[in-house]
């Protein structure tokens, strides 16, 4: 890992756990503030009313999945999976906090954009992180060189094989299909 992984996804959790830390302090609080995204969330998506129907479950489901999915994002474990779940509680809390702010004044107005750059930042830094590799290949990147490592492999194969154990090979695959099939 290096220095500025090592540095940098600790620091870029630690906001992430303290939200998360006082979501589940105020998980009353937090529940109200989350009652009108979830209300408007239940009425748009109907499948997702049972989940958004308790405002209290959903603040203490953000807040432990803030603080996990921080901490194993710190310690470098499934820094990608983390980072995901962490963009999602962020634009969560991005929209929750927007939405409760106050503005009816030019400085609360100010604040408030101020706090939804910020939210967005942060959003931007996680998934930063959740797309990096740390120096590895990625999973689809792996795959499709499997695939075509293996395709090369079998055309050499197949074409090392002789026309007559190509016929042998062909009465065996033939005698295989009669046996499965019966």
């Amino acid at each position: 890992m290096s220095i500025v992984r090592l540095i940098a996804r600790p620091l870029l959790a630690t906001g992430f756990v303290a939200v998360g830390v006082e979501r589940l302090r105020n998980a009353d609080q937090t529940a109200e503030q989350l009652t009108p995204t979830l209300k408007k969330i239940g009425s748009t998506v109907p499948s997702a009313a049972a989940f958004t129907s308790n405002p209290a479950l959903v603040a203490k489901v953000v807040g432990y999945t803030q603080v996990g999915a921080a901490s194993m994002l710190g310690m470098g474990k499934f820094a990608r999976l983390a980072s995901l779940l962490l963009a999602g509680t962020a634009a969560l809390n991005s929209v929750v906090e927007y939405r409760n702010a106050e503005a009816s004044t030019a400085a609360e107005r100010k604040e408030r954009r101020n706090q939804l750059l910020k939210n967005l930042s942060l959003i931007g830094g996680v998934l930063l992180a959740a797309v990096d590799t740390n120096g590895r290949p990625g999973l689809a990147w792996r795959a499709g060189h499997l695939a075509s490592d293996t395709g090369r492999k079998t055309r050499a194969v197949s074409k090392s094989v002789s026309k007559g154990t190509r016929k042998q090979l062909k009465a065996v695959s033939n005698a295989a299909s009669d046996i499965v099939g019966s």
